[in-house]
């Protein structure tokens, strides 16, 4: 299957920021795009994000659907799939973006907000890719992107449990490239720098001003940045890279 026809495209976190970006760069005529999103502190702002990036995607002729679920809980994410292929039989393309931070430092980090992040960050894209992984290996066809990040190669101040889940979701992307490459499955890995997102929106000021001093471009990242990058490892373009991790920092890691 090509990129020019028609696709199941599965995108998890994809009801705001990198994940509806990621979402609407997918969007055209024949492309059917399903994603996920959860947010128990705030489920109703979290389903009004859904819809929004529901009119988002179908306005660009796609058709898509959000689903609650928590990519952490093993039933759930069989579920999520299982709903998926009632629906087209097919997954074609799988972007594990869900993500969540709980920063501290080491030294005050609480055991669940370690055990948090790196069951949303690390556990939901191992959970996700087996699940996707197994239609693919079927197909003898797909493609994974996994949204990695530059800390997760350069580490950083304050978020031991993030980085080590990037870390380690890096690992994971070239671990799954080498098993499923036989079955004619890409796996590779985006690594975004400081993207401006809900996640960066909340820094304060001295830290968004030190940061971008230390890239070259001299800006902050667009979601749409990002997103180009995952729809070109998509492509038939990128059909001969499989266990890259690309990096899209605007050079602030080279």
């Amino acid at each position: 299957m090509t990129e020019n026809s028609d696709r199941t495209v599965v995108v998890t976190g994809g009801s705001r920021g990198i994940g509806r970006a990621i979402c609407k760069a997918f969007a055209e005529p024949g492309t059917r795009i399903f994603f996920n999103y959860f947010s128990p502190a705030d489920p109703e702002g979290e389903k009004a994000a859904a819809e929004e990036t529901i009119a988002l995607v179908r306005q660009n002729g796609a058709e898509a659907q959000g689903m609650w679920a928590n990519v952490a809980v093993p039933a759930e994410v069989s579920q999520f799939f299982d709903q998926v292929m009632e629906a087209t039989g097919r997954v074609d393309v799988l972007v594990n973006n869900a993500g969540i931070l709980r920063d501290a430092l080491m030294a005050r980090m609480k055991e669940a907000d370690w055990d948090a992040v790196l069951s949303v960050n690390l556990k939901g894209p191992f959970l996700c890719t087996q699940a996707a992984a197994r239609i693919m290996a079927k197909q003898r066809s797909g493609r994974i992107v996994n949204m990695a990040s530059v800390v997760g190669v350069i580490g950083n101040i304050g978020q031991a449990n993030y980085v080590a889940a990037k870390a380690g979701l890096i690992g994971l992307t070239k671990t799954a490239a080498k098993e499923y490459a036989s079955r004619g499955v890409t796996v590779n890995a985006v690594a975004p720098g400081f993207i401006d997102t809900d996640m960066t929106a909340g820094l304060p000021e001295k830290v968004r001003t030190a940061m971008l001093a230390s890239i070259p471009l001299g800006r902050s990242g667009s979601p749409e940045d990002v997103a180009g990058v995952v729809r070109f490892l998509a492509s038939d373009a990128a059909a001969y890279l499989t266990g890259q991790v690309l990096h899209v920092s605007g050079g602030m890691v080279m």
